[in-house]
């Protein structure tokens, strides 16, 4: 095969370009043939294929197929404040500085670290949101998360936007003096020691707006910025439940846990466990959150990651409930899906008598003392019915001899101390002497 056939009457590329169409030229035409291949297959299929010409990444996917992501990633409801036309002057720049320059709030949305940072149009997008947000906090890291109380720490004002350094901003401090080192001949000693510039943790916000910045307050401010700050006064639980959907705050304020939730939602609804553990189940660790202490109800969360697994409803005299069902991954979706209306899956241990059911099952016999196989013995030849017991009468007390009212006399020189009976002596009994003119008598002493 020579040129002339390929192109077709066009002119024979230069020698070194015809070298490298010759040794990478097949290669091309594989490439070239595996995209067209590919593309009709899909269209067979009706699908889309989008092509990054820098990265050459191709991703298949249907037009009405949505990227199923967070819902705290997704696209802000943009606000509807009313703007002036007119330009903010010097005075009122000083005066909004002044008013946002280390103002407090709570954080509605996760703050990515980064230079770039957020940059939020006014009564308008967020940019980037989706996939593109998602992807800044997972190669950047997270500054602030929802619910944590964030402070602008530093506020500028440009020609077409409003910028906020928030906690410290994602800049390193002494960023140029980290170059610079002072020193005569060859010792040389760094501005910056080690351990004084600190890696920065915060974040960056841009508030942009068109063709200018205009007259402004520090409240008009504020409403602009309530998609991702909420300058209200909240308690640390509602900051971080007002992110939240209906269902899932109302579960985190009543202190209940749901299969699904974060370690976050976890202490927001219970706070610290009284104990944990970590086990094995087969090839997957997990930890188990202890909640409460017997005789009261004990809560076993079971945590693999950051999510809960499994949850146990342990009460005195009860059967444990135990619940496996996922219930918060439906209402963070954000490609409307909505979560399934159907009994929860749970499962009931049963524990010492089974239950029955009186409509299918006949009742338990009674408790009994008798061995098993044991039988009652057979009454009907004992000579009738059974009658009751009758106790004996009791009998009337013995007549006992009735006693002097009288004490007999003491003999003479025995006295008895004033205010001591206790020590009063009684008399001694005197023996009556045998009269011999009468007969014998018996006679009872006393």
């Amino acid at each position: 095969m020579n040129w002339f056939s390929l192109s077709l009457g066009t002119r024979l590329p230069p020698a070194p370009v015809a070298d490298v169409w010759r040794k990478n030229g097949f290669r091309l035409v594989a490439v070239c043939c595996a995209l067209a291949a590919a593309l009709l297959g899909v269209s067979a299929l009706g699908q889309v294929v989008t092509v990054d010409t820098r990265t050459g990444r191709v991703t298949n996917g249907t037009p009405s197929t949505a990227a199923t992501v967070d819902r705290r990633y997704q696209q802000i409801t943009a606000t509807k404040v009313p703007l002036t036309k007119s330009e903010l002057d010097a005075k009122s720049r000083l005066e909004l500085i002044r008013v946002l320059q280390s103002e407090q709030g709570f954080a509605m949305r996760p703050f990515p670290r980064g230079h770039k940072g957020l940059t939020l149009v006014a009564n308008g997008k967020l940019e980037p949101a989706g996939e593109g947000y998602l992807n800044m906090v997972t190669s950047e890291g997270m500054s602030a998360k929802p619910g944590d109380r964030v402070v602008l720490t530093d506020v500028k004002i440009e020609h077409s936007k409003i910028i906020f350094d928030i906690n410290g901003g994602p800049d390193p401090r002494h960023r140029f003096l980290r170059h610079v080192e002072i020193g005569a001949g060859p010792d040389m000693n760094p501005v910056v020691q080690p351990g004084e510039g600190q890696e920065p943790t915060g974040a960056r916000l841009s508030l942009a707006f068109e063709g200018h910045v205009p007259e402004l307050t520090g409240a008009e401010v504020k409403s602009l910025l309530a998609p991702l700050i909420s300058f209200d006064v909240k308690t640390p639980i509602q900051a971080f439940t007002d992110t939240l959907p209906t269902k899932l705050k109302d579960a985190i304020l009543d202190h209940h846990v749901l299969v699904g939730m974060s370690t976050d939602m976890v202490l927001f609804a219970k706070g610290a466990p009284d104990n944990k553990s970590r086990e094995m189940d087969g090839q997957m660790p997990f930890e188990e959150w202890i909640y409460g202490k017997p005789p009261k109800e004990v809560d076993f969360v079971r945590i693999n990651g950051n999510r809960v697994i499994r949850v146990e409803i342990a009460k005195m005299g009860e059967t444990p409930l135990i619940f496996t069902k996922d219930e918060v991954e439906g209402l963070m979706r954000t490609d409307g899906t909505p979560l399934e209306a159907s009994v929860p899956n749970t499962r009931t241990i049963k524990l010492g008598d089974a239950e029955r059911d009186p409509n299918k099952e006949a009742p338990a016999p009674p408790p009994s003392i008798r061995n098993p196989g044991e039988t009652l013995p057979d009454n009907s030849n004992s000579g009738g019915v059974m009658r009751p017991v009758q106790f004996p009468k009791a009998k009337p007390d013995e007549q006992t001899p009735a006693q002097p009212e009288t004490p007999p006399a003491e003999p003479a020189g025995t006295q008895t101390p004033a205010g001591d009976a206790s020590q009063a002596i009684p008399p001694k009994p005197q023996t009556p002497t045998p009269d011999a003119s009468q007969p014998n008598q018996l006679r009872v002493l006393p």
